[in-house]
């Protein structure tokens, strides 16, 4: 069980709703969002990305029990978000070397736990790329970076929301079907190690344990994993840690999304609730370019209002309250 001071605590009520699930709204984004806009034959700026994060941020913090932003691009819209909305800021640098093996974590060189909590954060974010089966010397690096990282947010008395996501050093195509094969152990070996006390992490943001669009009856083509299958390996996450987690969208559509909860439910996962980003916003970011802060603000008050109260929905029938995985000392 994991423990967690009074101050903590509070800050993980903030972030929650009262129910004690999370359904946190994630535009950290940085390359993603300045790919997306490239996408669309416009040269980003700062301003167009600090625009619409704030956008985002003013529309629909009202629906959701927190946000996920950056301090590169995300401070207007962290004082934009509705008052009743916590604030976790992201704490990684955005992106990794191709170039070096390993893809080794860096932190934002301008920032500290102390100075994001002074910003108004509840919490902080870290993002780790992590294999399993890579060079025990470069997942030593990982461990130990993380180990500092977990004691800097304990010394602040500040949650640390790990999120982790896997890879293959041999395969770089993750959507293939020869990663889907071993993706469930990947990610839940990774979540077993990263549960370890030394990380003192308090929650845990990670992958679903399959590639959905592998799995039988989800599949338009091959499958990598019966239904039967694909729910064991739900189930076996659920049991690779005794830490609150939670799943991040990974940028499949809102409906998928909201099918890989259920089944994640009717599998037997206990998780916690979701740190949803592209699933929410993604497609307002064409009408927000070409045509305007109007156009986008309209696309997130309808389309984008609709995918994240759809998702609260799905929330409140599958995800379980991470209450009972934590007790308060002093």
């Amino acid at each position: 069980m994991l423990k967690l001071t009074k101050e903590k605590k509070a800050a993980m009520d903030r972030l929650s709703t009262p129910e004690g699930t999370i359904s946190a709204l994630a535009i950290d984004q940085r390359g993603a969002l300045k790919k997306m806009i490239k996408a669309l034959d416009v040269e980003p700026t700062a301003q167009q990305i600090e625009d619409f994060k704030e956008l985002v941020s003013c529309e629909l913090t009202p629906y959701a029990s927190s946000i996920l932003l950056d301090p590169e691009y995300g401070l207007p819209a962290a004082k934009a978000r509705h008052k009743d909305a916590g604030l976790l800021l992201a704490y990684e640098k955005t992106g990794y070397d191709a170039a070096t093996p390993g893809r080794l974590p860096d932190l934002l060189a301008d920032w500290s736990v102390l100075h994001l909590k002074e910003q108004g954060a509840d919490a902080i974010k870290f993002l780790l790329y992590y294999d399993v089966d890579e060079d025990p010397e470069i997942n030593h690096q990982k461990h130990v970076f993380t180990e500092r990282l977990g004691s800097e947010c304990a010394a602040e008395n500040i949650p640390f929301y790990l999120e982790l996501l896997s890879y293959d050093a041999t395969n770089s195509d993750n959507s293939s079907l020869e990663y889907a094969k071993v993706k469930p152990r990947k990610v839940n070996k990774m979540m077993e190690e990263f549960s370890k006390p030394q990380y003192k992490v308090d929650v845990l943001k990670v992958e679903v344990p399959v590639n959905m669009n592998f799995v039988e009856g989800f599949a338009t083509g091959e499958t990598a994993y019966t239904k039967a299958e694909a729910a064991q390996f739900f189930l076996e996450q659920s049991q690779a840690t005794e830490l609150p987690f939670i799943f991040l969208s990974a940028g499949v559509s809102a409906e998928l999304f909201q099918e890989t909860l259920r089944f994640a439910k009717d599998a037997g996962s206990t998780f916690n609730g979701v740190l949803c980003g592209r699933a929410t916003w993604k497609n307002g970011v064409k009408p927000f370019i070409e045509s305007g802060e109007a156009a986008g603000r309209e696309w997130l008050e309808t389309e984008g209002r609709e995918n994240i109260e759809g998702l609260n929905a799905v929330i409140k029938q599958t995800a379980n309250s991470w209450h009972d995985k934590v007790q308060v000392i002093d």
